[in-house]
């Protein structure tokens, strides 16, 4: 079926709008969301491990990679294939973020950029790195305009779920982290598990991993990659993770795998990680 512009354009608009990952979170951005100027997230406490450091998936919906919407006229919606985030600063005391992206490489369907993630109130202090690389999905209509998805917005005091809960994930016994099923919230425009409740289902089980392993939750992320394999579109979608200590006990690996059940355990991405205890290294 071929859609014309103001039907494509009426898609796009309640596929955005229905998805959570950028309005659960507070996430605004100046091409998509209409009077807007910075692309800034708040970092709540529901953000933060339990020593208080900011999280990877957060990141990955601030920041996310790679991004070339409306570079030179281009309108593009991307589906990434790999993403990385080097994190420098815990981000302790810091109350918003701020993403500043560079376009690296455009291609006529692949694309590459990094950005840096700063303190919105104090842009000289770093918190991250990050780099990736996609594709084009072609979900844009020529000529879109940023529309009107206003942000939930939560009280600081409030109690928050953990963000694998509110993304309707639950913790199995055997430490693995599952979504049921696929929803218009949870839903790429592709109608696939978008990338945030993946990265949020993953850390979940990395922090599970490691809490298993050394009876305390309180690790810190220092770097984040994931690369995405393969569509998911039926679950349960299951991440399940592995933790490598090194010698010394300083650091330690994860990876994760997230398997999409209900399509024969495909694997839909792996995440390589790396942590400390919070307050140790870096």
């Amino acid at each position: 079926m071929t859609l014309n512009k103001t039907e494509a354009t009426r898609l796009f608009e309640q596929s955005y709008q229905a998805l959570m990952s950028y309005r659960y979170l507070g996430k605004v951005n100046p091409h998509l969301d209409r009077g807007v100027t910075r692309e800034t997230m708040p970092l709540r406490r529901d953000m933060r491990n339990s020593a208080g450091g900011i999280m990877a998936a957060p990141l990955c919906v601030l920041a996310v990679e790679p991004w070339w919407l409306d570079y030179q006229g281009i309108a593009a919606m991307v589906a990434p294939v790999t993403m990385t985030y080097s994190v420098l600063d815990a981000a302790h005391g810091v109350t918003r973020l701020e993403c500043r992206r560079e376009v690296l490489a455009v291609g006529r369907r692949m694309g590459f950029s990094r950005s840096v993630v700063v303190d919105a109130d104090d842009p000289g202090r770093l918190i991250a790195m990050t780099t990736g690389s996609g594709f084009d999905l072609g979900v844009v209509p020529d000529g879109f305009e940023p529309i009107d998805n206003p942000v939930d917005e939560f009280d600081d005091e409030m109690v928050l779920p953990p963000l694998h809960e509110a993304f309707g994930g639950h913790l199995d016994v055997d430490g693995s982290v599952v979504i049921t099923e696929l929803s218009p919230a949870l839903g790429a425009p592709n109608r696939s598990l978008h990338q945030a409740p993946i990265n949020v289902i993953a850390e979940a089980a990395a922090m599970a991993g490691l809490q298993r392993m050394t009876g305390t939750a309180d690790f810190q992320v220092h770097h984040w990659t994931v690369q995405f394999i393969k569509p998911g579109s039926v679950g349960p979608f299951r991440a399940r993770a592995t933790v490598r200590p090194s010698r010394d006990g300083r650091w330690y690996g994860v990876d994760v795998d997230v398997d999409a059940e209900g399509q024969d355990r495909r694997l839909i991405a792996t995440i390589s990680a790396l942590f400390s205890h919070a307050g140790g290294a870096g």
